[in-house]
C-alpha cells in the first residue's frame, strides 16, 4: 500500500471516528435516538373489544402532572383484573385480538390503556411520561366500585415489562406478569448495533427492567417466545433469574413476539391461568 493511499485510510478512519463523536454528542443532547428509535406511536384507533363482541367501556382519566390519558376497561366473569402495560408500537386498537383471546379464555378483566402520546391519549412520549402513566391507570382502577383492588395483577408486554417492574416497585399488587421482556434499552442497542461501540451511552431512555424486577415482592411469571427475534430469549431468561421469588418461568415454544397469545396454544394460557390461581385471595 502506498504512502498516500495510508494517508487517505487514516483520515478517513479520523473523520469517521469524529463523525461517530459528533452522533453521540448530538444524540445526547438532543434526544433523538429516543424520539426516533424507541416509541413508534399510532395516533388513529381503528377497531375496539366491541368488535370482538366484548363489553368495554371507553375511559378517559389524568397523569398526576395533568397529561390527559384513554383506554378501555373490559369487565371479566372472575375477580381478577389485568392492568395490561403495552409495548412501544401502535396502540390500544392494536391488541384487541390479544385481549378477546386472554378474556376469554382466562375470563379475567382487563384495562388497558394508551401511554402519552399513542391513541387518543394527550402528550408527548417519554421514558417518566409512561410511568407516570401507569401510576394513573392503577390509581384509576383502584377507585373503580367494580373492580378488587385485592385481585389487580400487572400484564407488562415488551416495553410494558420495564414500566409494570417500575410501578411494582412503588406499590403493593397481587401479581406481575412480564411477557417477552428485555433487559434495558442499552443492552438492546448493543444487540442491535454491535458495530457501534457505546451506542448504549447515547441513549437517554433506560427501561432498565433487569435492575427493577429485585426490588418487589410480589409474585411473578415471565412468559418468553423461544423464537423472539427482537426481545431476545436470553434476556428473558436474565429478566427471570434476577427476580426475588415467588417466580416462575414459561417457555413458549416456537413464538416469536408478537404472537405468544395463539402460538402458545392451550398449554400458554393453562400456564397463565395456574399462575393467576395460585395468587393470594386479596380483598382489598
Amino acid at each position: 500500500m502506498g504512502s498516500s493511499l495510508r494517508r487517505i485510510l487514516l483520515w478517513t478512519i479520523v473523520a469517521l471516528v469524529v463523525a461517530y463523536a459528533g452522533f453521540g454528542v448530538l444524540a445526547r443532547t438532543t434526544g433523538v435516538i429516543d424520539r426516533y428509535f424507541i416509541f413508534f406511536p399510532e395516533r388513529t384507533l381503528d377497531r375496539d373489544p366491541g368488535d370482538r363482541g366484548l363489553d368495554f367501556e371507553d375511559v378517559y382519566f389524568e397523569a398526576s402532572d395533568r397529561v390527559r390519558l384513554n383506554g378501555w376497561f373490559v369487565p371479566g366473569r372472575s375477580d381478577t383484573t389485568l392492568l395490561w402495560l403495552h409495548g412501544n408500537a401502535g396502540n390500544i386498537a392494536n391488541r384487541v385480538d390479544n385481549i378477546a383471546e386472554i378474556h376469554d379464555n382466562l375470563g379475567v378483566g382487563v384495562f388497558i390503556f394508551d401511554y402519552r402520546g399513542y391513541g387518543r391519549s394527550e402528550g408527548k412520549p417519554t421514558e417518566q411520561g409512561t410511568y407516570l402513566d401507569a401510576e394513573a391507570a392503577l390509581k384509576y382502577l383502584r377507585s373503580r366500585g367494580d373492580v378488587n383492588p385485592g385481585r389487580l395483577v400487572l400484564f407488562g408486554k415488551s416495553l410494558g415489562c420495564a414500566v409494570a417492574a417500575e410501578l411494582a416497585s412503588k406499590n403493593d399488587v397481587q401479581g406481575v406478569v412480564l411477557e417477552s421482556p428485555f433487559t434495558s434499552i442499552g443492552a438492546m442497542a448493543k444487540r442491535a448495533y454491535p458495530f457501534l461501540p457505546g451506542i448504549g451511552s447515547f441513549v437517554h431512555t433506560r427501561y432498565d427492567t433487569l435492575s427493577k424486577v429485585g426490588r418487589f415482592g410480589a409474585p411473578l411469571m415471565v412468559l418468553h417466545g423461544n423464537r423472539d427475534d427482537i426481545a431476545p430469549f436470553d434476556m428473558g431468561v436474565a429478566v427471570f433469574e434476577a427476580a426475588t421469588p415467588p417466580k416462575r418461568f414459561y417457555r413458549i415454544e416456537g413464538a416469536g413476539h408478537n404472537d405468544t397469545y395463539y402460538v402458545g396454544g392451550h398449554a400458554y394460557y393453562q400456564a397463565l391461568g395456574e399462575f393467576l390461581d395460585s395468587l393470594p385471595k386479596g380483598d382489598g
